[in-house]
Formats: structure tokens, sequence, C-alpha cells
């Protein structure tokens, strides 16, 4: 099998997703801005004459789409036409459970994966790790308060490691998958239980404020977010306080073989 091309290599999913690629023995490439190690290739979504040599003697193709783009079709269509045409088979996009082919902007990207030979869309409900790192939920459980626009929904946050396990498959099980799946953890918490999950296990005080959509857009446009992106990232918000992501599926532990990882277990692993 050729080299199985990762975009966004460095990232959450994306370093994992290489990492899982290697340990099952399979060539690994992953795209950077700025490539520095051993198995990584220059990508750049805006820079369409880095297409070429990132899809060279790949089969397959792990796509997470331009971050902070509301309207991302117009650079990743080319891309997908340059990989097409250099013979790349099987597209595997990391989406979103709030996201469907009829989504604005977001959702035109589903449409075009599937237009693919060999294809699969991830669907995963909210990661766990927005709780650490740079996130402005992980911001907020520094700072002692979360704030969104959620209320009291709850969302079944998944693991990226699980994510990463299922894109592996997807993108070299024998048979292509052509299909989507909805990946989430295996219970749902609102971000009020969630807070106290963790207040528990750190003995630190946490706790969930919520707010407006329209303030929730203005917080996090001021964290640095494009206004129209974060514009796009509240109103997610406002679908979850309907309840929409309140679900759990058995997909991960269908295409993995074992469970998917619980939040509790996430807290208590991966937060100090």
């Amino acid at each position: 099998m050729a080299d199985v091309l990762v975009l966004g290599g460095t990232g959450t999913t994306g370093s994992r997703v290489v990492a899982g690629l290697r340990d099952a023995g399979f060539a690994a490439r992953a795209a950077t801005r700025k490539p520095g190690e051993p198995g990584q290739v220059r990508f750049d979504w805006a820079d369409r004459a880095s297409h070429g040599d990132a899809v060279r003697n790949v089969s397959a193709v792990y796509i997470v789409a331009p971050i902070g783009e509301a309207e991302p079709a117009g650079l990743v269509s080319p891309f997908l036409a340059d990989a097409l045409a250099a013979g790349v088979r099987r597209f595997v996009l990391l989406s979103s459970s709030a996201v469907t082919a009829d989504t604005p902007g977001l959702g035109e990207l589903q449409r075009l994966v599937r237009a693919a030979p060999e294809w699969a869309v991830l669907k995963p409900s909210w990661f766990m790790q927005n709780f650490t790192g740079e996130h402005l939920v992980a911001q907020g459980v520094r700072d002692g308060e979360i704030v969104t626009a959620t209320g009291d929904a709850r969302i079944a946050f998944v693991d990226a490691g699980d994510i990463a396990a299922v894109a592996v498959r997807a993108l070299t099980d024998p048979e292509p998958h052509n299909t989507e799946h909805v990946l989430t953890g295996p219970s749902a918490v609102s971000y009020a239980e969630a807070a106290s999950i963790i207040a528990a296990h750190t003995g630190r005080p946490v706790r969930h404020r919520a707010v407006s959509t329209a303030d929730f857009a203005a917080r996090v446009a001021a964290s640095g977010v494009p206004a129209e992106f974060a514009a796009v990232l509240a109103a997610l918000d406002e679908d979850i306080r309907r309840g929409t992501e309140d679900r759990v599926t058995p997909a991960v532990e269908q295409l993995t073989g074992r469970p998917a990882r619980s939040f509790t277990t996430f807290v208590e692993e991966e937060i100090r």
C-alpha cells in the first residue's frame, strides 16, 4: 500500500492518526505547513503548489478542514481535484456530529468527499481534549469557570484517540467504508456535570456558566477567532442546547473492537 497522507498531521486527531498508522505498519505522511521531522511533508491549503508533492504516491488521505474557515470548500475542492488526478482513491473526512451534508459551509465538504471512489465521513461529538490544551473550555477549567451557550444539555464527549483509531480503520481496511460514522463516548454529560467531575478529581473549584448564543459568539471572537467562524461555533452551542448531541452510538467499539474511553477516565488520566 502506498503512503497515507494525514492533513493536520501534527494536530489533535492527525498526530494520533499518524501514530496509529505507523503502529499498524503503514507508511504515514504527516502534512504540516512547517515540516521539520522525518515523515513530514509541507502542505498549505492556500498554496496549491504544495499539493502535488503532498499527494504523490499516496493511496488515501485523512482530511481535516482548513481551520477557521466558515466556507472551506473553496480550498478543499482544488485539493481533492489534485489528489484524484494524482491517483488517490480513498478520502476520510473529519467532520462533526453537528454537521450534515445540508449544513451551509462545512456540509459541502461531505458532499465533495462522497464523490470520491472510496470514502468515509467521521462525525465525532465534541472532543474530550477540549478540556485540556489551549481550547477556551480548557482555559475555563484552569480559571474555574467554563462558559458555553449549551445550557444544561448533555454531550457524549469523545476521545481523540478513539476518533483516530476509527480513522486508521477507515483509511486502511481492504474494503472502503463508503459511509459516515457518528462517534461518541459511552455516556453523555452536561458541561455542569463535566465541571463537577473535574472538580472532584482535581480538588479545585470548577463550575459551568451558561450564556446566550450572542454573548458566546462575542466571547469566542474576542479570543482571536474570526467573527464569522465564531458565529458558526456559537450556533453549534445553540444546537447542543436543543438536545442534538444528547445521544450515544456504539460505533467506536464496533469499528475498533474496544470500548470508547469514558469522560471520567479521561479526566483521571489527563487533567491535573
